[in-house]
């Protein structure tokens, strides 16, 4: 059984559920570490002082704010604790919204939350009024000194959280090309209208693979093997230049992809 990222509990109305916080996601994405060239020797990065360049122990390294460009406000461990307490080991639902209603982009990170043996009952309570209303909660939690906005949802037997941007962390879409007229024409919004209804199928999780992390893990192999490393080629622009023409060729393959799922 995984460990528990966090424990403490879910509050709605007058209903405390004592609960633990585990991740919900694991990044596979290939990682990599910096060797030397001359015998692979592992590369350390030291926490060094700007000022001098000298190493600094974990003991005297404090949290600085920055109020303004170069001016900083020292704040201690006791402190930052001290700012979170009043929701501190809570997941403190404050209202419920339909999930539609929330913008994906406002998504930060997914974990589940599991109950501890005592709030068994009040948790599989929430779990199937959740599932049954098709509603999410919305809450105020504090992780490690830091407090998220996020919600509650049910999926089948589990809840999962999902922690959240602050609305003032979201930044507004200006672009200078969007400002541009641009007249589309019936005929070409049809067409690409044509091209999404002919990708358009369930979606299947088991279908998406990481490519790329496949194809690093095949080089490292080959590699260890003594094999002759291939390199992919790059594909090559089909030639086609004018919108239409590339707008209908879609729609073409698309539909005989289609066909041949």
């Amino acid at each position: 059984m995984p460990r528990a990222i966090w424990k403490g509990a879910i509050s709605f109305g007058l209903v405390t559920i004592p609960v633990g916080l585990y991740s919900a996601t694991d990044s596979k994405r290939p990682k990599f570490r910096q060797l030397r060239d001359s015998d692979n020797s592992f590369i350390k990065y030291k926490r060094v002082a700007e000022r001098d360049g000298e190493e600094v122990p974990f003991e005297n390294i404090v949290k600085g704010f920055e109020v303004d460009k170069g001016r900083f406000v020292i704040f201690t461990d006791e402190e930052l604790e001290a700012i979170g307490k009043g929701i501190a080991g809570t997941v403190d639902v404050v209202q419920f919204v339909n999930q539609e209603e929330i913008d994906p982009i406002y998504y930060r990170q997914s974990y589940y939350l599991a109950p501890e043996k005592t709030g068994v009952k009040a948790y599989k309570i929430l779990t199937e009024a959740l599932r049954e209303k098709g509603m999410v909660g919305l809450a105020r939690v504090a992780i490690r000194e830091r407090e998220y906005a996020a919600t509650l949802r049910a999926d089948e037997d589990v809840i999962i959280m999902e922690t959240m941007f602050w609305p003032d962390e979201i930044r507004e879409p200006q672009f200078e090309e969007l400002e541009e007229e641009v007249k589309v024409s019936k005929e070409e919004r049809k067409m690409a209208e044509m091209i999404i209804d002919n990708l358009t199928s369930p979606y299947d999780p088991t279908e998406w693979q990481d490519a790329s992390r496949e194809a690093v893990q095949e080089m490292a192999q080959a590699k260890l093997d003594g094999a002759e490393v291939i390199t992919p080629e790059s594909p090559q622009p089909t030639g086609v230049v004018d919108l239409m023409d590339a707008l209908k060729a879609s729609v073409e393959a698309t539909k005989q992809k289609r066909a041949v799922s």
